[in-house]
């Protein structure tokens, strides 16, 4: 299992930025259409690892079918940096787009396939 690390983040404009620590154990690769046509690829966090440092007044909520998953971009320049959410037991969670952590490279990460179009 990977070690945990802190990364940094934010979006494309540099107005939200973040920090967080993950292992980076599952990355999605998701079906569904908000993350097809994004290219979004989430970790799920527990909220105490993530870190809002910077643009939360840049941020501007976009809420889709069941309203469940609450995507937070930046209004400048569009990037869809995180969500806030529910797990299925009920707790909370933080689904961060992985592109977004600084110097990322999407190619060595290992992808797991979520079928979200027929969930």
């Amino acid at each position: 299992m990977p070690d945990s690390k802190t990364y940094t983040g934010g979006c494309h404009c540099g107005q939200v930025r973040f920090e967080c620590t993950s292992d980076l154990a599952m990355v999605t690769a998701c079906n569904c259409s908000i993350c097809t046509k994004k290219g979004l690829h989430f970790t799920f966090l527990d909220p105490k690892s993530f870190q809002l440092r910077a643009g939360e007044e840049n941020l501007k909520e976009y809420l889709f079918n069941k309203h469940a998953i609450h995507h937070q971009l930046c209004v400048d320049c569009g990037v869809d940096v995180f969500a806030r959410g529910k797990k299925p037991d009920g707790s909370d969670v933080v689904a961060l787009n992985v592109s977004c952590i600084d110097g990322i490279e999407l190619s060595k990460l290992k992808m797991t396939p979520v079928d979200g179009r027929n969930m």
